[in-house]
């Protein structure tokens, strides 16, 4: 097709939202105003080891497709844990880094990676950003947490898959939170209870704010949550105070913020987004410790909105297969790679085929332990 270009730009800015957004899929966390938002603030830059180099498809002028790649000088902020790879590579006398990702930079977020609205326009997205990592002389190129429809895209294109897990909950039409309570087997249903109780009788009571009912200092204390996980874990965060202010300025009706509060005083929040039918649990932290208030005011509370609301789904976040007492059951993610090195391809694609078999394995006994009950034992 003479008339399709593709090209790499490092500057958002350069792309019309609008256009950007409606190859976006409706999904927040690759809208024009997420992703502008991490690289304005100076989060997701060159400086702290991630540097765009989108890659755009154009057709007759139009865009028609595109990919968030970064150039990466670390493994930090992914979710897709490689260091083994990079560690291999550095025993034989090789650079690993730089490489090159294909991500929504500090969230492990399934969605469009391969943004283009038909399958051969995907397809070749997923074979320029190999020519780009060839030409560029990287040691590989990983896509991350990739859609259905991005999968296949990129098997065709030759890339080696990873499989993983996540914990989701899902709606299966529950009238109240107690109604899924019910759905759940006695002890579970038990140590739910037991939970929150403590958290009641601690003085805790709960706020949801959404959109513009979130005040700067609703965020100030949010970020100050935020980071002091961090700080508990001896690191720094990834994300600024001016990115989430950016954030509600760009698209407030997406962030909804649970209040913990103890006579009238905020001790705990989560910050999650929210689009189409799913709730998104993202971030949280405390200032005072409460015996169970983690769970309820990352998982429950957010259950408890979407049964509310109407959501359809709520993605717990990264690993945590404490989750699943919490309602929320095992759901395979998945990412690409490409390899430039032949012999260290191959050794990948052999340790991947022995991985994938392990994490089928480790599914399966997850599902064998479920926390709701037999099909047989319901009402």
């Amino acid at each position: 097709m003479t008339d399709t270009a593709v090209e790499l730009i490092d500057d958002l800015s350069a792309i019309d939202p609008a256009d950007w957004n409606a190859l976006a899929a409706d999904h927040p966390f690759v809208t024009h105003a997420f992703l502008d938002a991490l690289h304005a603030t100076g989060c997701a830059v060159r400086r702290t080891g991630w540097q765009p180099t989108y890659l755009v498809l154009r057709r007759g002028g139009r865009l028609l497709g595109a990919m968030p790649l970064y150039v990466k000088a670390h493994s930090r902020g992914e979710y897709v844990f490689d260091h083994a790879w990079a560690e291999a590579f550095e025993r034989h006398g090789l650079d690993y880094y730089p490489k090159l990702l294909c991500a929504v930079p500090f969230t492990p977020v399934g969605g469009p990676r391969l943004l283009a609205a038909s399958h051969e326009d995907r397809v070749l997205l997923a074979r320029a950003a190999i020519e780009v990592a060839r030409q560029a002389e990287v040691s590989s190129l990983h896509v991350l947490f990739p859609r259905d429809e991005d999968l296949l895209a990129l098997r065709e294109a030759g890339y080696m898959m990873r499989e993983g897990v996540q914990f989701h909950w899902r709606n299966e039409g529950y009238a109240s939170f107690d109604a899924f309570l019910g759905a759940m087997n006695h002890d579970k249903r038990k140590k739910i209870r037991q939970d929150r109780k403590k958290v009641q009788q601690a003085g805790i009571r709960f706020r949801h704010l959404r959109g513009q009912a979130i005040t700067p200092d609703d965020l100030a204390f949010f970020y100050r949550c935020y980071a002091s996980t961090y700080a508990h874990h001896w690191s720094s965060p990834y994300l600024n105070p001016a990115f989430f202010e950016a954030l509600h300025a760009a698209m407030p009706e997406a962030m909804l913020l649970v209040l913990a509060e103890r006579e009238g005083e905020p001790v705990a929040s989560a910050l999650n987004i929210a689009a189409g039918d799913t709730l998104y649990g993202r971030y949280w932290g405390c200032v005072d410790f409460v015996s169970g208030l983690h769970f309820e005011t990352c998982y429950l509370q957010a259950i408890e909105y979407c049964i509310a609301n109407g959501y359809a789904c709520f993605e717990g976040g990264a690993q945590g297969v404490h989750k699943m007492s919490r309602g929320l059951l095992p759901t395979p993610t998945w990412s690409a790679h490409w390899v430039a090195d032949q012999r260290f391809a191959a050794a990948i694609a052999d340790f991947l085929k022995r991985e994938t078999r392990g994490m089928n394995q480790y599914l399966d006994e997850l599902e064998s332990h479920t926390p709701f009950k037999a099909p047989a034992e319901r009402d």
